[in-house]
């Protein structure tokens, strides 16, 4: 067998593999993606023939989109997952539409807005769209739904319904009294199932809600004597292909209805799929490609006859939760309706009309969503959302839209450019301090003028500038306060925090400073290439302009004594600053460094004097000593190379963290395996072989047991800017969410 396989041809194997993958390919078919579209297929019938009813289309165009948008939308789109078709968001649009050009003209239309979105996809703006606000597209879906609802309680009622959510809204008390039992009966059982199907048991609930409600408003329909209106099907669905009609004219208003069923449909297509992309772990959207996709679904889908095709979300979370794999489950789906609706015509028209308005006025309701509106109430935007739902309730879609944007926009503008100023006296001195905070443009010129007014003429004045945007009107505003400050006696100095400055505000066009910038220059360290001839002087400088206003405050609460929480023994390395990587500031460390950061147990009485001081005199709550990466001392010590007799003396306080290293300590197998080098190594065990050292001391021990101090390593990897807990006898991580030592060890 070996002999035979080795003379094979050398294809044989890439044939074996391509059969093997094919054949897993099939299987993965037929065990996942094949059931899973049969329950979308379930889904998504009742809701295209009732998303074609109440846009007043015909029914079989909502039987063809559904098709088209299952197979070639789920053949040529970007999302594995999602499942297109009719839907919900573009019905108020459609009717629109219709009664505005008639249907074959609304075909000619779905077939350009389907060119758009092609060419939306081709110039790879897809990502675009997402960038609308999302309570604007949350108050778009609650307004269409509640639009729907209008519209289909007529239809549940037995009547017909109105030409705007207006007229629908008045005319209801009237279509209330003259309701038809029958058909309200029907409606009414079929919004009893929809709301009560998620309380029924699991096992039953697998059969989707939509199909069990429709079937049984239809077999009611049937049995009793309702005298509900039926839906009429003219022929079989190719009975119902027709070609679109080039309108004769008014281009404008076909231009304007072009631009928004492209752009809703883009919009409503692009969210879904990213809200699919959160539901599973497979190949994320290509968002052009979806665009495409989309786009080629409309075309065809006008020319044949049929809805506009968008993504749908309830039939995209309906395929990812029943199983599915890959998109030969949306294309099924829409075999499957093709099959139902060439074979079971007869059966589609059984259907109530009052069953699908029932169905609609549930799924109107759902497109309400009470977390939207909290959320718009926590994040400040309900004002958006409410005015966005008025709007696409009351105008029409799109105008709704529009003034949600540009609502949403205003709000942002405000949020962004607004800047905080406040004008006041210190206490106890006659200085005033003015502090600037946010985008200081020329919208805030007259809040810097009442400020300002504030200030005495001759007083002398600290401005604070914590500012991320300073134009030129605002700086021209602050320069000339400067000048009739001067010229009166009084004195302005700046502190400037913010990453925007004076000194730049004239030397060109403003930009927007950004905040890590100020993060470089505080924590930076000085540039090579712009050394100062005293860069401590230069530092000084620099600490003065920026944030020695900011410390100030801290330091005078501590002018009299200290109350530090922790004593801090570290390396004399000039890359460790345990400010820094503790996030603490001035009077939080009482900070000894020495080369190694070493705790000698005899003959230094310089840690020893720090180790008691903090003890007894400060009652430090913690001790703690911190090695480091690329330590040097732990290199020398680790080489054995002569160094200086002064630093020779000094290393030989760390003989004893060598020797343990050799001898294999807990804390060195554990750097190891965590890939950690030999010095580094070193370094980790020695900074455990102090924390033992501490331990012995009669001082710390004393310490621990009446007053809980605790006793901790810490280790910087300087690489990685990264801070690791060494105990005395391992590694631990440390939780950066709760900030809280993290029980599983790196071994």
């Amino acid at each position: 067998m070996v002999v035979e396989n080795d003379l094979a041809p050398p294809s044989s194997a890439p044939e074996n593999r391509a059969a093997t993958a094919l054949s897993d390919r099939l299987t993965s078919i037929l065990r996942h993606d094949l059931p899973a579209s049969i329950v979308v297929f379930l889904v998504a019938l009742p809701l295209s023939l009732g998303i074609a009813v109440a846009s007043g289309a015909p029914v079989a165009a909502g039987l063809i989109a559904a098709v088209i948008g299952g197979i070639v939308a789920g053949l040529l789109g970007g999302s594995l997952l999602q499942v297109s078709g009719p839907a919900a968001g573009l019905t108020v649009v459609v009717a629109e539409s219709i009664d505005k050009f008639g249907w074959r003209v609304t075909g000619f239309i779905v077939v350009a807005a389907g060119v758009l979105q092609i060419l939306f996809g081709l110039s790879r703006i897809a990502r675009a769209a997402l960038a609308v606000a999302p309570v604007v597209v949350h108050a778009m879906l609650a307004g269409i739904g509640i639009t729907i609802a209008l519209q289909q309680i007529h239809v549940l009622l037995g009547g017909s319904s109105h030409s705007s959510a207006w007229n629908n809204l008045t005319e209801l008390p009237g279509q209330l009294m003259s309701l038809h039992g029958g058909d309200a009966f029907v409606g009414g059982v079929v919004i009893a199932i929809m709301l009560g199907w998620r309380y029924v048991p699991a096992k039953i609930r697998v059969i989707p809600g939509p199909l069990v409600a429709v079937l049984a408003g239809t077999v009611l329909a049937m049995v009793l004597p309702t005298g509900a209106e039926r839906i009429v099907l003219s022929g079989s669905l190719f009975d119902a292909i027709g070609l679109p009609q080039i309108p004769d004219g008014g281009w404008s208003a076909v231009a304007v209805m072009v631009l928004t069923i492209a752009l809703i449909a883009s919009v409503e297509s692009l969210l879904s799929a990213v809200a699919v992309d959160k539901m599973h772990t497979g190949t994320r959207t290509n968002f052009d490609r979806e665009l495409i996709g989309q786009g080629s679904a409309n075309v065809l889908s006008g020319l044949l006859g049929g809805l506009p095709v968008t993504g749908v979300i309830v039939r995209s979370a309906t395929n990812v939760q029943a199983g599915a794999r890959s998109r030969a489950s949306a294309v099924l789906h829409g075999l499957w309706i093709l099959i139902f609706s060439v074979a079971l015509v007869g059966l589609v028209e059984q259907i109530p009309k009052a069953a699908l308005a029932g169905l609609l006025i549930v799924i109107g309701v759902q497109l309400v969503k009470l977390a939207h509106i909290k959320m718009a109430r926590r994040t400040g935007d309900l004002l958006v959302y409410a005015v966005t739902v008025l709007g696409v309730v009351f105008l029409n879609l799109l105008e709704g839209v529009i003034i949600g944007l540009v609502l949403a926009f205003g709000l942002l503008l405000w949020r962004v450019v607004r800047v905080a100023i406040v004008a006041k006296q210190i206490p106890a001195s006659q200085r005033w301090l003015i502090t600037i905070d946010g985008s200081c443009t020329f919208l805030a010129l007259p809040k810097l003028s009442a400020e300002f007014a504030k200030v005495p003429a001759d007083a002398d004045v600290t401005v604070e500038m914590t500012v991320d945007f300073l134009d030129h009107a605002a700086f021209e505003a602050i320069e000339e306060w400067v000048r009739q400050q001067e010229s009166n006696g009084g004195s302005v100095d700046f502190v400037e925090i913010g990453s925007a400055r004076m000194a730049n505000a004239a030397a060109g066009p403003p930009a927007r400073g950004f905040g890590r910038a100020v993060f470089e220059e505080i924590l930076g360290p000085w540039r090579r290439e712009d050394r100062h001839p005293d860069p401590v002087a230069a530092g000084v400088a620099a600490y003065h302009r920026s944030h020695a206003h900011v410390v100030r405050p801290h330091l005078d609460e501590l002018r009299d004594k200290q109350d530090p929480d922790s004593f801090f023994l570290t390396c004399a390395d000039s890359r460790v600053v345990p400010n820094v990587i503790t996030n603490s500031g001035p009077g939080d460390l009482f900070t000894v460094r020495n080369v190694g950061n070493l705790v000698p147990a005899a003959g230094d009485a310089s840690v020893e004097a720090a180790l008691l001081f903090a003890l007894q005199e400060l009652n430090v709550r913690s001790i703690v000593v911190c090695g480091h990466s690329s330590c040097g001392a732990m290199a020398a010590l680790h080489s054995g190379a002569q160094a200086d007799p002064g630093i020779s003396s000094w290393l030989a306080h760390a003989q004893s963290s060598l020797d343990r290293f050799r001898l294999d300590h807990p804390v060195a197998i554990a750097a190891r395996s965590a890939g950690f080098g030999e010095v580094d190594q070193l370094s980790m065990v020695n900074v455990a072989v102090q924390l033992e050292t501490l331990h012995r001391h009669p001082a710390v021990r004393a310490a621990v047991v009446e007053r809980g101090v605790t006793v901790s390593g810490l280790f910087f990897d300087i690489a990685s800017a990264r801070v690791i807990e060494v105990t005395v006898d391992g590694l631990a991580h440390i939780d950066d969410n709760a900030g809280q030592r993290a029980i599983p060890e790196l071994v």
